[in-house]
């Protein structure tokens, strides 16, 4: 018998990145009813990467089976450059696709209908509905990990650009800086993305250090090297967020990412140093992302209800193609595996 009340009803939900896989079903509450954690083959290839999601979709839609849930759509996010509105994966470099029409490869090799989306957009929106940026019309989402990307909300839109918007980590702050991997020279990503603070010191004092988080600890001991290489990338990221900021004026920007785990070490200089090169524009309210690594799986589940032509229960400043209003927060931290 059919639920008028839709309690019986899911969306499956995917954050495929890099290095790891990240799934759900997802109630109209944003509630998690199971989740999933997986590899992502990426040394192995994109065909072994598209058997991965497909494996990982068809193994939530039977635990939803299992459980008498009636899966409504699916959501998968994925990295690099996307193409939402075509279901193009257009470009990855950490993966290995192009132009790989991945929404219909998995719609047709699950039988579910399938949204696609892009990892760090999904993420934006989950941060604009239940996190850090709602009730926001105009928001920035800053993840800021291996590389940097970006979600751009502007008036309750978010902004994707033919899948091309928000790619802040190619902003040019050192014209005559190192060479990038898109092929630019100084972009943002060389000077203050994890991987760029790791080599920085690496690089400066002649040690190996744990990642850019091992160089975070050196910064609160006061070690010099760390000092210096930390203001350096602060100061870029700084630079990079006064640019978006003069053009498009958010009302919050929010800083995710791992290296967002620093927390006021990174936060407190950059909210400075940005308030700083600001003068007549205006002036952004800067805070640390709330959901963590569980933003683009939240997000990937928006995709997937708005594509079921159904709202998520908690709404918010934006959705992906149109505005929304109010409050409300539903994280998945705290579910438990089933």
């Amino acid at each position: 018998m059919p639920d008028p009340h839709g309690t019986r009803d899911c969306v499956v939900a995917l954050d495929v990145g890099g290095t790891g896989m990240k799934g759900a079903l997802l109630d109209r509450a944003l509630t998690p009813l199971a989740v999933l954690r997986r590899p992502t083959p990426r040394r192995d290839g994109p065909d072994a990467v598209v058997a991965a999601i497909t494996g990982a979709l068809r193994d939530l839609a039977a635990r939803a089976a299992d459980r008498h849930l009636t899966v409504r759509h699916a959501g998968t996010v994925v990295p690099g450059t996307v193409d939402e509105e075509a279901g193009r994966a257009v470009y990855s470099a950490n993966i290995g696709w192009s132009d790989l029409p991945l929404a219909a490869l998995l719609r047709d090799a699950t039988d579910l209908p399938v949204a696609l989306g892009h990892d760090v957009r999904a993420g934006g929106l989950a941060e604009c509905r239940t996190g850090a940026a709602r009730g926001a019309r105009d928001a920035l989402f800053v993840p800021v990990g291996t590389g940097i990307s970006a979600a751009v909300v502007c008036e309750g839109r978010m902004v994707r650009g033919l899948g091309y918007a928000g790619e802040l980590g190619h902003t040019v702050v050192e014209p005559d800086g190192e060479r990038c991997a898109c092929g630019g020279r100084g972009c943002l990503e060389t000077v203050a993305s994890a991987a760029a603070i790791e080599a920085a010191y690496t690089a400066r004092s002649g040690r190996a250090v744990d990642g850019a988080a091992g160089v975070a600890r050196l910064v609160a001991q006061d070690d010099p090297v760390a000092v210096a290489v930390w203001d350096r990338a602060v100061d870029a990221l700084a630079a990079a967020l006064a640019t978006f900021t003069t053009l498009l004026a958010p009302g919050v920007i929010v800083i995710g990412g791992g290296l967002s785990e620093a927390g006021g070490l990174l936060l407190d200089p950059l909210r400075a140093r940005l308030g700083e090169r600001l003068t007549f524009q205006r002036r952004p309210e800067l805070v640390r992302a709330e959901l963590g690594d569980e933003a683009g799986c939240l997000g990937a589940g928006i995709l997937a209800w708005q594509a079921a032509a159904v709202e998520p229960v908690h709404r918010g400043a934006v959705t992906a193609g149109a505005a929304a209003s109010g409050p409300g927060r539903r994280p998945v931290a705290g579910a438990a595996a089933p």
